[in-house]
């Protein structure tokens, strides 16, 4: 069992607690649906296992996926829902089942990428981003779709260095989560009713990934060693 859920810190067991608590009080201050606090905390729940390296936040990411997909639609944010329908569904399952196969005593083996593969990855996210933007800038009904190109590829990059064990795809979170509360800042200026979860939400997300960048960082020094 420790490879799906392991033990919890203190500090993550407070993390979590108090992003529940924060949720729970804008759901009923500001009549916030349940389901948009569904979101929240199974996205939350996803991204602090993610970061503990634990399998079981492929299973929890699955029902944020679908959610946070519903959610992006009624908020005109199509790039969001193509993301999440036509890419995260898969991944969740294939990084799944290439997690299953990479721990040893209950660790997940964590990597390094090589000095030559960041600029790549660099190039490939601001090239994906410009083409994105474009394309998405001529669906009528789209909402800042620059921004939302960013996250998107930057989502698309992270997932896939997740799937195969990187500790950079935290870096590449970092800049996403940034430019995603930004997003669902705009929405909700616009009067978008889950807006204010959704910055939470992303917030906590950042949070996470600053941690996720530490633990895996180093995981990673460790399998080298």
């Amino acid at each position: 069992m420790k490879k799906y859920t392991g033990n919890w810190k203190a500090f993550e067991l407070l993390w979590l607690v108090l992003f529940t608590l924060i949720a729970v009080s804008i759901t009923i201050v500001s009549k916030d649906t349940l389901f948009g606090f569904s979101v929240f905390i199974t996205g939350v729940l996803c991204v602090v296992l993610t970061a503990k390296g634990k399998l079981m936040s492929y299973v929890f990411g699955m029902y944020n996926t679908f959610g946070y997909a519903y959610l992006s639609y009624t908020n005109g944010l199509f790039g969001e829902v193509m993301l999440n329908l036509l890419f995260f569904v898969p991944m969740n399952v294939v990084g799944f089942l290439m997690w299953r196969n990479h721990f040893q005593s209950g660790k997940l083996v964590m990597r390094q990428m090589d000095v030559k593969g960041i600029p790549i990855v660099g190039a490939v996210c601001i090239a994906g981003f410009l083409l994105l933007g474009y394309g998405l800038s001529l669906i009528p009904g789209q909402n800042s779709p620059y921004i939302d190109a960013v996250t998107t590829v930057l989502s698309v990059v992270a997932t896939i260095l997740m799937v195969r064990r990187f500790k950079e795809q935290w870096l590449l979170y970092i800049v996403l989560n940034i430019f995603t509360v930004l997003l669902w800042v705009i929405r909700t200026l616009d009067g978008s009713d889950d807006g204010v979860i959704m910055i939470v939400m992303w917030s906590a997300y950042l949070m996470n990934a600053v941690y996720g960048y530490y633990n895996w960082n180093k995981g990673a020094k460790e399998a080298l060693a």
